[in-house]
């Protein structure tokens, strides 16, 4: 993660965003919902949960959090939070069957070593979701202007769906498929809008991947 990101100091600004684009935050966790794997007694984390609303609302078992007033805020609602950061995540290899990392990556200082360690700790046939606002977009344009006068965005780095999705693939991941959102100007989401298949259209993208077994000859 970078260092001296605003989060510790901004917590309620950044927990306002959400109670001033309530549909915004719905779609997104709709989105997340529509492709989460089913199953039984699947243990998941999420990486830089933040105050966790997205791990409550999914039910999410554990996450890592680098900002301890994030973190404080997540654990008052009722996740198991450790102190960590995605480059070096704080778990033994093949711990989990599902690994989110939603909006994070554009506050990663290596992405490509935080989708490899995703790699290592979920058990084989496990899924990796990244969600992100995609670099191109209308709402990630809208955010690159702000980005001299938004603490939250001024260090964000916003990425294009072939790069991230390359970093996946060199990470070990096979068998992905795409997902997208959002497809208004932030300030005119005023209702939750469905996800569709495919990139191109809509902001927020989710790419979900498999951690593939292959039998050794």
């Amino acid at each position: 993660m970078f260092k001296d990101l605003p989060f510790d100091q901004n917590v309620e600004l950044y927990e306002a965003w959400f109670e001033e684009h309530p549909q915004v935050y719905e779609t997104e966790l709709a989105a997340i919902k529509k492709i989460w794997p089913k199953g039984e007694h699947l243990i998941s984390l999420e990486i830089a949960a933040a105050t966790g609303r997205f791990s409550k609302a999914l039910g999410i078992s554990e996450a890592v959090e680098p900002s301890a007033a994030m973190a404080s805020k997540a654990e008052a609602r009722g996740i198991q939070v450790l102190p960590g950061v995605a480059e070096d995540l704080p778990y033994d290899n093949q711990q989990f069957d599902i690994v989110l990392m939603n909006f994070c990556i554009s506050y990663l200082e290596d992405p490509r070593k935080s989708i490899k360690e995703a790699f290592r700790v979920l058990k084989q046939n496990g899924f990796l979701i990244i969600g992100f606002i995609e670099r191109n977009s209308r709402i990630g344009e809208y955010y690159q202007q702000r980005r001299r006068t938004s603490i939250f965005y001024e260090q964000a780095r916003f990425y294009r769906v072939g790069e991230i999705e390359r970093w996946v693939i060199e990470a070990g991941f096979e068998e992905l498929s795409f997902s997208q959102t959002l497809f208004r100007d932030l300030y005119d989401t005023t209702s939750i809008e469905d996800s569709i298949p495919g990139v191109g259209k809509g902001s927020y993208i989710l790419i979900k991947a498999i951690k593939k077994v292959h039998e050794q000859v």
